[in-house]
């Protein structure tokens, strides 16, 4: 059963691409990387390697997925805007 998305006031959807999001996104998969280094080090008795391996990881991870999401949403809007410059251009042309 998929959830339903959250209703404001307004009646509108609220997006969940927002900027807040997405800072906690980077804030928590950058701590899980770094408390699994910390883990891996302890238990290898390294220094902090792996720490510095695995958030230098997820940080470039989560901006290479930040890059494809921004990617994907201009490609949409170019898309969206060409149909609608199209559309101008046939309902100009039918007058």
């Amino acid at each position: 059963m998929k959830p339903r998305p959250a209703i404001n006031n307004l009646g509108s959807v609220k997006s969940t691409d927002d900027k807040l999001g997405k800072g906690i996104d980077i804030a928590l998969v950058t701590l899980t990387f770094l408390g699994l280094g910390y883990m891996l080090d302890r238990w290898l008795d390294t220094k902090p390697v792996f720490m510095i391996a695995l958030v230098c990881l997820a940080l470039v991870g989560e901006f290479v997925r930040f890059w494809y999401d921004y990617d994907s949403r201009m490609k949409v809007l170019e898309a969206q805007r060409a149909a609608a410059g199209s559309s101008r251009r046939t309902a100009a042309g039918d007058r």
